[in-house]
This record gives structure tokens, C-alpha cells and sequence, in this order.
């Protein structure tokens, strides 16, 4: 197959406007190949949306799925945040972490499902993030299971409040959770401080396990960076649209 048609893609800019947040916020949409409006699609909701598309080439890699592996067409949506106040939105104890989380259940999704054919089941929504991002799409999962049950987690900062929040549920059978985490990050440097994620995760495993979450668990030698990410995404995505 000439490989040209993997670079083809369509992709939307639009500003959501926002009563929650002090701003709208800018989103980029991807539209699978052969895109009709009189269709319906399965969504990716993906935090970090600049660096999905940039660094995770993920327009570009579910393009190769569809064509290649036959992976449902799926629209995906990757929600731009500035890295300045990147923590205080995505982590459990920032100061614009609950209005983040009210702009994306509350703005972010009514304003997607008016302009374009995703499908509303919470079976069909997707959350992906990486880092402090996975650690937000998990919140958002489990505070507001009726909208979200499935979660791409790349890496997830799953510190101690978040693994605090999975340890008040009792019964995570409703949720489909992909995590990974690479071998070589025992000491990652973020704006909290250095954290040994391969512990944080496996120890957020052990509490999701015990409360009988769907999950899908991958550990194997990988960096905190984008060059890791990128070439496991593609099986976190067939994971759940194949």
C-alpha cells in the first residue's frame, strides 16, 4: 500500500468557548478516512492534545490502523492545555482541577457532540493521556462513570491522591483501563518533585485489580518521553476499537 495515504489526514481546529475555565480552550479533531457525517464514530477524548498529534502522531497512526489492521474509524479529540498552568488543571490537588474536569464533562463534550458524529455511550468515549494526563482521564473515569469507562493511561503520574481516589471505590468492573509504564522510570522529574513511576503504577494496578477493573497492564523498558509513547499507542488504541 503506498504509505502516502497515512499522512492524508483532516484535521479540524476549533475554539471551545468556556464559562468554567478563564478562557476558551483550542482542541484539534481528527476525521478518519472516508468521513461522513451521516455516520457515527467511536471518540478519543485525548488530554495533552498538541503533543498527541506532534509527538504521538496519533492522527497518522490511526490512519495506519484503519488501513492496515482494520481498526473502527474512530474521530478523536486532543484538548490543547498551556504548560504553565499544565499541573495545576491535571493534577488531583491543583487549583483549576475541578474546573478543568466541569469544563470537560460540561463544555468540552456538549460542544463536540453538536458539531460532529461521535457516539454518546460512555462505552464509545475513550480518555488518553500521558503522565499527569493519564492521572486527569482517570479522575474524570471515575468521577463520572456514566459519561467515560474506558482510559489510555501512557505512563500515569497515579501519585498518592490519585491512588487515594481508587481505593474509595469497591467495585471498578465498569472499567476498561490501558496502562503503561516503562522500566526506566524510576526517577522521573516533574514539577512535584522526582517519583518512581514503575512503583506508582504498580501499586495503582494492584488497587484496580483488587476492585476488579478490566485492565490491561504493559511493562516493559521505556523512557518518560514521547519516543516511548509513540510506538505503544497504536496497541492501547486497538485495544479497544478492534
Amino acid at each position: 500500500m503506498d504509505e502516502s495515504i497515512y499522512y492524508k489526514r483532516t484535521i479540524v481546529k476549533e475554539l471551545v468557548p468556556s464559562q468554567v475555565l478563564d478562557a476558551p480552550r483550542s482542541v484539534r479533531v481528527y476525521l478518519p478516512p472516508g468521513y461522513q457525517e451521516l455516520m457515527s464514530y467511536p471518540v478519543i477524548y485525548c488530554q495533552d492534545g498538541e503533543q498527541f498529534f506532534n509527538f504521538g502522531r496519533i492522527a497518522t497512526q490511526m490512519n495506519r490502523l484503519i488501513y492496515d489492521e482494520g481498526v473502527d474509524p474512530a474521530i478523536i479529540v486532543g484538548v490543547d492545555v498551556d504548560t504553565a498552568t499544565r499541573t495545576s488543571e491535571y493534577a488531583p490537588e491543583g487549583s483549576r482541577f475541578a474546573a478543568y474536569c466541569r469544563f470537560f464533562t460540561q463544555e468540552l463534550l456538549p460542544y463536540v457532540e453538536q458539531k460532529y458524529p461521535v457516539r454518546t455511550r460512555a462505552q464509545e468515549r475513550i480518555l488518553a493521556g500521558d503522565s499527569l494526563g493519564g492521572t486527569v482521564s482517570l479522575h474524570i473515569a471515575l468521577d463520572y462513570p456514566h459519561l467515560f469507562t474506558n482510559v489510555i493511561s501512557l505512563s500515569g503520574a497515579f501519585l498518592e491522591l490519585s491512588r487515594a481516589r481508587a481505593a474509595e471505590e469497591t467495585d471498578l468492573s465498569w472499567l476498561r483501563l490501558f496502562m503503561l509504564i516503562g522500566l526506566d522510570e524510576r526517577e522521573v522529574s516533574t514539577g512535584r518533585g522526582t517519583f518512581d513511576f514503575v512503583e506508582a503504577n504498580r501499586l495503582t494496578k494492584r488497587l484496580l485489580e483488587a476492585r476488579n477493573c478490566r485492565l490491561t497492564y504493559v511493562e516493559k523498558p521505556g523512557k518518560h518521553l514521547w519516543g516511548f509513547w509513540q510506538t505503544e499507542l497504536p496497541a492501547a488504541i486497538k485495544h479497544f476499537l478492534s
